[in-house]
């Protein structure tokens, strides 16, 4: 067996090393970067309809409050140190309704793709073996019948 010329031009001699130019030569780096960027797209879609879409409703309904002016001064009133209490509950809000939304899409593209959670559709082949491995483990030879 030769050495590849990435790995000789290299001199690979770690594990970690020779598994990570595994990793690029079976091309999962290019899979792997199409996915990242097409969820930094979806992400962005997601985002724009939870904040533009969704929000501005909830903001009427609690009374247009803005969670993210919500803070908690440390050393009295003249001190510039705070804690930020309403910026953590807007991002918690915005995360909620993020999961809500995706969650909505993966449900509606499994519906459309008619993938069914529930019973599982056996081939005529494993049918037939699901009915052996049941006589087997019943004490019954394949081909006879139970009396």
């Amino acid at each position: 067996m030769s050495a590849s010329p990435l790995n000789s031009s290299l001199n690979v001699r770690t594990p970690l090393v020779k598994d990570f130019l595994l990793f690029l030569k079976r091309g999962n780096v290019i899979d792997l970067a199409v996915g990242v960027m097409i969820g930094g797209a979806f992400g962005k879609i997601v985002s724009s309809f939870v904040g533009d879409i969704l929000t501005p409703p909830i903001g009427l309904l609690v009374d247009e409050v803005n969670f993210s002016a919500l803070k908690f001064r440390l050393g009295g009133p003249g001190s510039s140190a705070t804690i930020n209490y309403g910026a953590f509950l807007q991002t918690a809000l915005d995360f909620l309704l993020i999961a809500l939304v995706l969650f909505a899409v993966v449900a509606l593209a499994n519906r459309l793709r008619g993938r069914d959670t529930g019973a599982v559709t056996l081939t005529t082949d494993q049918a037939l073996l699901t009915e052996i491995r049941d006589q087997l483990r019943a004490g019954v030879a394949p081909g006879r019948t139970v009396k």
